[in-house]
């Protein structure tokens, strides 16, 4: 029976079958042309009788030495077309070792009176032909692939002339399947200008872009900036905006560490770039110590925090990862990738709400859990001040069920994590959270070690605007913003994952842990710049709106308390609250009221007991008219 023919790879030619044969054959070649060039260069062209014998012996033995050395060396392997330093220095170690050997046989049975310089003359020429055939078939193929590209839709000039920048374009140029004629680069190190890497010309800085793409009829910029700040890759965003030209980037320094295929992981311009965050520095082998065969239970494991939990500690070879999650339908397709992208990890969804405490206490005692990751909790700012009960039910009672739970039947970790909107709040979700950080202190004094880590949006999770503006975009505008001056800070879900694992090996008991979040973003900014992103213009193509502050919604939002002092810890992107710095209510007694204004539906009593356990709690003037109201 036939095998099936692969239609998508074409078959192999003669000379692709036949390869390590025509390797073989061109090498003797070039061993015999070299014994022969050897001696005509000795004797000027004209070998005297006397020295024949010598001539035919050379001819007989040399190759044969020759090829087994090349052999040994590896020099049979490989193809031409990729030839590169490591390789001709290979090349070159392989030809002094042959006439080493070749010397040491002449010498023993060879012909007396060989001329001591026709070895080093044959050394020479053979080095050079065998360096010359390779090099010229690699400038072949390049420049075969080269003009097959030159008259296609991708002409593409390479923004940055530096390691990454250099490394795409080798790729490019050897990959003729990438959409890409690189015809130019760009560096904004001057000194640099009218420099040529491996044959393309360093032609301006990012400031030329819009004359150079006209002038070379450029569709795209490539940017191999790896360390770009938020504010270099927007200005290169407005650039190509400008220049009409599509952008493409790759990704930071540490994810290119993970694969070194560049090209492979050339990818539009996202959001994400333009904030600039610097990668995350794990202590990996700690992180690795504490989870590496551990039980890990996440609350909230099927929301944008919970999930990205889910997956990063998936990545220490944890024996168990218990997904604990209210939504069926979340915790179903959260079950089939953890399957898919961990096959060898056991994931086990458990379905059930924070509320109800037999749940809980069942799961954890079905699985005993080493670690619980609270991630579960509600989280629209608005939403939740139209229902503050429920904010406080699953919020505050929620958190204080898991707590208890875990302290109770011996878990040995627990971590909370917390928001920025915690601090002096001015909405109910903030202020569930901070008592969700009194909860968890109060706990401090038992076998289980709690700790608390806040920080501020996350781009891309279900509660950030982001998604939202996309929708918008998509649908023809206008985007809405609510005030022109309003600020967030934001990093991405991956990056406060894996900082909440870190901040989970260094605490002892009782620490609020408070990321580095960087520079608080305007959201104005960022809707724009997902416009440009999309390929249109702001306040042209698609019309920004002001819509005016929601309920619960601060300007700014910040991430410490002025009575909070906070002290640095062993990792630059995580701060830690000093021990006394947050003054505790009394627990028991301020439960028992809120559980108590729960039950009658008593917003008034509800919002007194929170702003006596936190005294810098602003309610919004959206609760206070409905406490007015109901008064």
């Amino acid at each position: 029976m036939m095998p099936a023919m692969n239609p998508g790879r074409p078959t192999p030619g003669p000379l692709v079958r036949y390869h390590r044969e025509l390797l073989l054959l061109t090498q003797a070649a070039i061993c015999i042309i070299s014994v022969f060039c050897a001696f005509l260069l000795r004797f000027d062209a004209a070998i005297p009788a006397l020295y024949r014998p010598h001539l035919r012996f050379a001819l007989l033995v040399w190759p044969i030495a020759k090829l087994i050395v090349f052999w040994l060396g590896g020099l049979g392997q490989g193809w031409w077309r990729y030839v590169s330093l490591p390789d001709l220095i290979r090349l070159t170690v392989a030809n002094l070792a042959a006439s080493v050997l070749i010397t040491l046989i002449t010498l023993g049975v060879g012909p007396h009176g060989f001329p001591r310089s026709i070895y080093i003359i044959d050394l020479l020429v053979c080095l050079l032909l065998t360096s010359a055939m390779r090099i010229s078939r690699r400038v072949h193929w390049e420049l075969s692939q080269a003009r097959g590209r030159e008259d296609s839709e991708g002409r593409t000039l390479i923004y940055g002339a530096g390691d990454a920048g250099v490394s795409i374009l080798r790729e490019i140029r050897l990959n003729a399947s990438l959409p890409y004629h690189v015809v130019g680069m760009l560096d904004d190190n001057e000194t640099k200008h009218g420099s040529s890497f491996q044959g393309i010309k360093v032609l301006g800085s990012g400031a030329d872009l819009e004359t150079l793409a006209r002038k070379h009829r450029v569709n795209t910029l490539l940017v191999a900036i790896p360390s770009a700040t938020g504010q270099q890759m927007t200005s290169i965003l407005q650039q190509c905006r400008d220049a009409g030209v599509a952008f493409k980037t790759i990704p930071s320094l540490s994810k290119i560490l993970e694969n070194v295929d560049l090209t492979a992981q050339i990818r539009d311009v996202a959001v994400e770039d333009l904030l600039g965050r610097s990668p995350v520095v794990l202590e990996h082998a700690r992180i690795r110590e504490k989870l590496s065969g551990s039980v890990v239970m996440v609350t909230g494991a099927a929301g944008s925090i919970g999930s990205e939990m889910c997956r990063q500690i998936a990545k220490y070879a944890p024996a168990v990862i218990v997904g604990f999650e209210n939504s069926e339908t979340g915790l179903f397709h959260l079950e089939n990738e953890m399957r898919k992208e961990f096959p060898d990890v056991r994931f086990q969804p458990e379905i059930g709400s924070i509320r109800h405490s037999e749940r809980l206490e069942e799961v954890i005692l079905r699985h005993r859990p080493a670690m619980i990751f609270h991630a579960a909790a509600y989280k629209h700012v608005p939403m939740m001040e139209a229902h503050p009960f429920e904010a406080v039910e699953n919020n505050v009672f929620g958190t204080y069920n898991v707590a208890s739970a875990a302290a109770r039947l011996g878990v040995a970790e627990f971590v909370l994590i917390s928001s920025d909107k915690a601090v002096r709040p001015t909405n109910i979700m903030g202020a569930t959270k901070r008592i969700s950080e009194f909860i968890i202190l109060s706990f401090s004094n038992t076998a289980t070690k709690f700790v608390a880590v806040r920080f501020g949006n996350v781009l891309g999770s279900n509660g950030s605007v982001v998604p939202m503006f996309k929708q918008q975009i998509l649908a023809g505008g206008p985007v809405t913003v609510t005030h022109p001056e309003m600020q967030r800070y934001f990093m991405t879900i991956p990056e406060a994952s894996q900082l909440v694992l870190q901040a989970s090996v260094m605490g002892h008991g009782g620490e609020v842990f408070v990321l580095d979040m960087g520079d608080p973003v305007k959201i104005v900014d960022l809707a724009r710049n997902l416009i440009l992103l999309s390929g249109l213009r702001p306040d042209e193509d698609i019309r920004i709106e002001f819509t005016g502050t929601r309920p619960g919604e601060k300007l700014y939002e910040e991430l410490s308390h002025l009575e909070e002092g906070t002290m640095s810890t062993q990792h630059e992107k995580v701060r830690v609250f000093a021990a006394n710095a947050i003054l505790q209510p009394d627990m028991n007694a301020c439960l028992a009221v809120l559980r108590q204004s729960c039950v009658a539906r008593d917003t008034e009593s509800l919002i007194a007991a929170l702003k006596s356990a936190i005294p810098d709690y602003t309610p919004s003037e959206h609760v206070l008219t409905r406490v007015e109201l109901r008064g």
